[in-house]
């Protein structure tokens, strides 16, 4: 098990080594009284206060407390025969251990039993803890068994192997869950035991299989070989290596190195190579462990960046290249690779996000918010936050944006604003967990929008931040956009949004029409069969007008979609309308139009709306657009477009806000919102009987008396006979005196 920088290592000579990264023996830390069988650290990401003590299995039915000095804290008498298995909780509160008599039991941290958890018919050869470490997961034979940790709760068994199941790691951060058995297969699951991945018989057994703590990656090992694997199961390399049967193996806490213990004594070091970032026509390889490859497709260029130290993580984007290593992070922009900005690290960096103008660096301590200059902005925190969770899909960066999943509720997706790492407004509180969120970059803050997919696989859009406005209409519930999805990923230029949903890639040319007018979402997304991506593809990036996807065995496709929603995008941003209209035309493209139409009513350009809504023969929202034109006052309009994007409450406030009391007296009457309009007559004193005569039609219309005990009826009575011509000419007086306005003009064309 690795602490820090140093391996320790026990083996049949009944000692425990400490090995250097690089291979060389630092000298025996403790002999011991019996064959050792397992080792593992009390968990400590921290660099600061790394583990002080670790657990080890011994074949004559104990297991040891020792710290890291070698002293021995505590011998436990644990199992009859050898403990095979030992385990720390992922928090570090409790000890699973499993043995020879089938039995696992849980013990506190101190080595005082707890509880005997499960007692089965076969030895245990493996166990590990849930990502909540409310369950073990062990195996049994053929089998691998969940078992939580409530006595009343119900276990979960199935057959995973058709031999003997010799080892299983639960990944704490991405919840999956990778075994091996004796019919030399490895396989991934999810935690309710459906089989996401498994690979063709190989060689030998598996003897060990380890997923790197980020759970990106996992590593396989056998007779004289090692694999490492993507986390969805196809392989990136194969090592053959001369230690006999791997019989475990170990991460670093940066995955960026592993450890494996051979039958033969020998211990196996592996660096992870070979990663590989792209960026428009950059690609950025790590070709040693500190030597970072930048290469420039289109202008034909090769540079080779060298680092003192091992490189931990890079990331390229946005005009930069960000390289960590353990010590420092270095800032490049793409202009110039000469001269980097450094600044020191405090902590490993786990993970990184690059945007337009910040970046996020996410270590044991929290996340980090800096600039491409090196300064440190914000340090965004909330309670319960967990930072080993904290990955491409629980967290995504805006240009000034920030959204993240809440570990502790994960219905809860939390935004915060990049500048000051402060909360912005109330978080989105969606009906079921989040397992994936993504913010668009596109655009200012008004047009901040985030993508979730929820454990059903569904997938929503909201607003958020400014986009979501406040007051009544703030945060509208996030609009379903599809079902079945495995992926989603924006545009980086522009507002495009693509998606692998059942077995179809699918592309919303304008996602924005969903706030807008939401009965157009079908008429502006595209979409074409992708059944040969197979299952659980992945989205790499989405650029300009290509779709990168990455199948389940590992091979990358590209797909391109339509580039005349990019031009338009660029037209649009650029307020030429005209122009716009004109590309639609040379196009002739139902979509496009659809999209232009959206985007202009997105930006009140009704004149290009009431062209776009011909051309895709919409007659009804045509004739509103008209009437909308028809209306002389700009806050009046204003309000009819606000009503259009089915927020009724900022329409109110609009009129209201005006001085426009008739308009808003008579919206509510159209939206039939009665009593609302009754309401704003009797408080504002004005129009009561406009409000009862419209009232007395529609009952009419509707086969229905009114009730003389409720208000209406009540203020009937009240007013005795109303005349319809001295309303109606009211009417005609409110329409002239807002024509008569001091800001009131006729819409321009």
């Amino acid at each position: 098990g690795w602490v820090g920088n140093e391996l320790y290592t026990c083996s049949d000579d009944k000692t425990v080594h400490k090995v250097s990264p690089d291979g060389e023996d630092e000298g025996k830390v403790v002999d011991l009284d019996s064959c050792p069988t397992d080792l593992h650290w009390f968990p400590s990401g921290n660099k600061r206060q790394q583990s002080d003590q670790f657990a080890m299995a011994c074949s004559d039915g104990t297991f040891l407390l020792v710290l890291r000095n070698g002293r021995i804290e505590k011998k436990v008498d644990a199992h009859k025969g050898a403990v095979i298995s030992v385990r720390w909780s992922n928090e570090g509160t409790a000890i699973g251990t499993a043995g020879e008599d089938g039995v696992v039991k849980i013990w506190s941290r101190s080595g005082m039993l707890r509880s005997t958890l499960a007692t089965v018919d076969s030895s245990v050869y493996s166990l590990s803890w849930s990502p909540d470490s409310n369950q073990i997961g062990f195996t049994c034979g053929k089998d691998i068994i969940i078992k939580p940790l409530q006595p009343q709760a119900k276990q979960l068994q199935w057959r995973a192997h058709e031999g003997t199941v010799l080892k299983v790691d639960w990944n704490a951060v991405n919840g999956l869950i990778v075994s091996g058995g004796e019919d030399r297969k490895y396989k991934v699951w999810d935690s309710f035991g459906r089989m996401l991945f498994q690979s063709k018989p190989l060689e030998f057994a598996v003897t060990a299989a380890a997923w790197s703590p980020n759970g990106e990656l996992f590593a396989v090992g056998m007779y004289d070989s090692l694999r490492l694997c993507d986390r969805t199961g196809w392989t990136y390399s194969r090592e053959h290596v001369t230690t006999g049967s791997v019989s475990a193996i170990s991460w670093s806490s940066d995955c960026t190195q592993l450890a494996g213990a051979g039958a033969n004594g020998s211990v196996v070091f592996g660096q992870v190579l070979d990663r590989r970032e792209e960026w428009q026509n950059i690609s950025v390889m790590l070709k040693e462990t500190n030597k970072v490859v930048v290469h420039d497709i289109l202008g034909e260029m090769e540079e080779e960046l060298d680092f003192r130290d091992r490189v931990i993580n890079l990331s390229v984007g946005y005009g930069h290249l960000v390289v960590t290593t353990s010590l420092q992070c270095c800032i490049y922009s793409l202009q110039n690779l000469n001269t980097p900005h450094i600044f020191d690290l405090k902590e490993t960096v786990n993970y990184m996000q690059l945007s337009d103008k910040y970046m996020l660096m996410v270590d044991t301590v929290g996340m980090q918010v800096y600039t491409y200059e090196g300064r440190s902005v914000a340090a965004p925190k909330f309670q319960g936050m967990r930072s080993e969770t904290l990955n491409g899909s629980t967290v995504a960066m805006g240009a000034e944006t920030l959204a993240v999943i809440d570990h502790a509720d994960p219905k809860m997706v939390r935004i915060f604003e990049c500048a000051t790492g402060k909360e912005m407004g109330k978080p989105i509180n969606h009906v079921l967990d989040v397992v994936s969120v993504s913010l668009n970059r596109w655009g200012n803050a008004a047009h901040r929008k985030c993508v979730i997919i929820d454990r059903n696989r569904d997938l929503y859009v909201c607003p958020v931040g400014q986009a979501a406005g406040s007051g009544k209409d703030a945060a509208p519930a996030p609009f379903k956009l599809g079902a079945m999805c495995d992926a989603a990923v924006w545009n980086t230029e522009n507002d495009m949004l693509a998606a692998i949903m059942d077995g179809k890639l699918v592309v919303w040319y304008y996602p924005n029409v969903v706030f807008v007018d939401r009965d157009l979402v079908h008429k502006t997304k595209f979409s074409k069969e992708a059944s040969d991506l197979g299952k659980d593809p992945q989205i790499l990036h989405f650029h300009g007008t290509t779709v990168t996807v990455r199948r389940s065995d590992g091979a990358q496709l590209m797909s391109a979609v339509s580039p005349y929603p990019t031009a338009l995008y660029g037209i649009v941003s650029r307020n030429m309308w005209e122009q716009a209209i004109q590309l639609c035309r040379y196009v002739k493209d139902a979509t496009l139009w659809a999209c232009l139409a959206v985007m202009a009513l997105a930006d009140k350009e009704l004149s290009t709306a009431e062209v776009a809504f011909a051309a895709i023969d919409e007659v009804a929202k045509l004739q509103y657009v008209l009437a909308i034109k028809e209306i002389p006052s700009v806050e009046g309009r204003n309000a009819e477009l606000a009503l259009w994007r089915r927020r009724p409450d900022e329409a109110e406030q609009t009129l209201l806000q005006a001085g426009l009391i008739y308009r808003c007296i008579d919206m509510h009457i159209r939206l039939f919102h009665w009593d609302r309009a009754l309401e704003l007559a009797v408080h504002h004193k004005t129009h009561v009987d406009t409000v009862l005569m419209m009232r007395g039609r529609y009952m009419r219309a509707m086969g229905r008396a009114e009730d003389p005990a409720d208000k209406f009826g009540k203020l009937r009575q009240e007013l005795g006979e109303i005349d319809p011509a001295k309303v109606e000419a009211k009417i005609e007086q409110e329409k002239v005196k807002e024509a008569s306005r001091p800001g009131a003009k006729p819409y321009q064309e």
